[in-house]
């Protein structure tokens, strides 16, 4: 275990018996536990950011100039609470906005300087956690790993 990586206490999302759980359910364990791990320096710090705000400032850092809306239908996460989240983050001084010239009803969204900030400490966490949750894989257990996800998300993708 890393001693920048605090050991997960995760207590509420896996069984007791890890060969119980469905391959899917160890995927969000992971997912949930990566996560917890990614923000958890975030909330104790100067910055207070929970891993949905960090969602959003990755979207804008992603995809600069999107608005709202365009927010909204890559997330499918409810309207009220993304709006809630985007003030937030704007009156945090971490996103800015611009009326779109084509139409004035829509806000283009972007990171400021300190969102940006933000997100690179996101980002350089999410790249130690990976390496560390990859740890003793070889490059080919590493790709084939990810092959395999690829081909559970395809496979997915073709049920919606």
């Amino acid at each position: 275990m890393s001693p920048i990586i605090p050991k997960s206490n995760d207590k509420v999302n896996h069984s007791r018996d890890p060969n119980l759980d469905g391959v899917l359910d160890l995927v969000h364990t992971i997912m949930h536990q990566f996560r917890s791990q990614q923000f958890q320096a975030l909330r104790e710090g100067q910055h207070e950011m929970t891993p949905m705000e960090g969602r959003v400032l990755g979207f804008f850092a992603r995809h600069p100039g999107s608005t709202q809306s365009d927010l909204a239908k890559r997330t499918g996460k409810d309207k009220a609470q993304l709006t809630r989240l985007v003030t937030a983050l704007r009156e945090r001084g971490l996103l800015q906005g611009e009326a779109d010239a084509a139409d004035r009803r829509n806000t283009r969204l972007s990171l400021t300087d300190a969102g940006r900030a933000i997100q690179q400490k996101i980002k350089r966490q999410a790249e130690v956690l990976n390496t560390q949750a990859l740890q003793g894989l070889s490059p080919e257990q590493q790709q084939t790993l990810h092959s395999l996800l690829l081909q559970v998300k395809s496979n997915l993708d073709d049920c919606a």
